[in-house]
């Protein structure tokens, strides 16, 4: 007997469920189903029982997982399958293999722990057990490659707006894929992409967001914070990440993709590298200038000394007074 199909119809309701209607409905005896209740709360969900009533879910464990997910979440395709791993290497990794495996538009893989996540340029990010939410989103948009470029910004505005509404933070983004409180980085975004020469066969966005920790390695302690250390709040997890899921459908499937004026209005408003000195490459040569703007196709628009104006839109941007 699976956990999840008695998880399954305990969270259909908010009434009391027989142990003798559970037993029937998944075809085996009262007993079994009194094991795997007493399995479900040793795993932290609250069951409550009465005497001729059964069995009611009050509330579920504090760690992510599945059903407190799904029981927050608003979507209609993002998240469609929702795989909650114990551990895993990468949530990246894992939704490669199982986008070449056939998997749904829209599915979502997230982890208690993270132990070989991959921030940019081959960095390396992990995530301890039950501290902060790493999670990644599959998709599989009917675009060439080059019109792929969007989805980086779309998913820092829409994380940007979601941890603006839950906790209240002035979050910003850092250009093109940091979202920051103050001049630290509180979350991180990496898009990797699968395409043909001229389609896409899935893109697999993963998002890093720091909740609960409170001390970081050495050398980005002065450059990382997480929510535990703005606030000296803890944070639910399941209701976090439900929200930035809600906020990623919207702002991927609003626009089919596409960076529009109103995206574009509310990605300026927020993007935290506008107005700064900013050094980045240009082919062997570091070059700095003044950040000036963001493109209506999400690049970064910056002036040079001579008053020259250059679209970038990739690698690595250093901005004055935000790490």
């Amino acid at each position: 007997m699976d956990n999840q199909t008695i998880l399954d119809i305990l969270t259909q309701t908010n009434e009391y469920v027989s142990g003798q209607a559970l037993a029937e409905q998944l075809g085996v005896s009262r007993q079994a189903v009194w094991k795997e209740i007493k399995s479900l709360r040793e795993s932290g969900y609250e069951i409550e029982s009465a005497t001729k009533r059964g069995y009611k879910l009050k509330s579920f464990p504090k760690y992510l997982n599945a059903p407190a997910v799904k029981a927050a979440l608003n979507t209609k395709i993002i998240g469609c399958e929702l795989t909650v791993l114990d551990r895993v290497g990468s949530t990246n990794d894992y939704l490669k293999q199982r986008g070449a495996e056939g998997c749904k538009n829209g599915a979502v893989a997230a982890t208690r722990e993270q132990v070989k996540g991959k921030g940019r340029l081959g960095r390396a990010w992990l995530s301890k057990r039950d501290e902060n939410i790493a999670f990644s989103v599959l998709l599989r948009p009917k675009i060439a490659p080059y019109e792929a470029a969007p989805v980086t910004p779309l998913a820092g505005l829409a994380v940007c707006k979601a941890l603006r509404e839950f906790t209240g933070l002035d979050c910003r983004i850092k250009w093109p894929n940091d979202i920051i409180v103050g001049r630290k980085k509180l979350c991180g975004i990496l898009t990797e992409m699968s395409a043909e020469f001229d389609a896409v066969e899935y893109i697999i966005t993963g998002i890093g967001i720091n909740v609960d920790q409170a001390v970081f390695p050495e050398e980005i302690a002065y450059k990382a914070t997480s929510l535990l250390l703005e606030t000296g709040r803890h944070y639910d997890k399941n209701k976090l990440l439900a929200c930035v899921l809600n906020h990623l459908e919207q702002e991927f499937l609003t626009g089919n993709l596409e960076f529009t004026t109103t995206v574009f209005e509310e990605y300026s408003s927020l993007c935290a590298t506008t107005g700064k000195n900013v050094t980045f490459m240009r082919g062997t040569r570091r070059v700095s200038g003044m950040a000036v703007g963001v493109s209506e196709s999400g690049e970064l628009k910056i002036m040079l000394s001579d008053g020259t104006v250059v679209m970038v839109n990739s690698g690595e941007v250093t901005a004055q007074g935000i790490y």
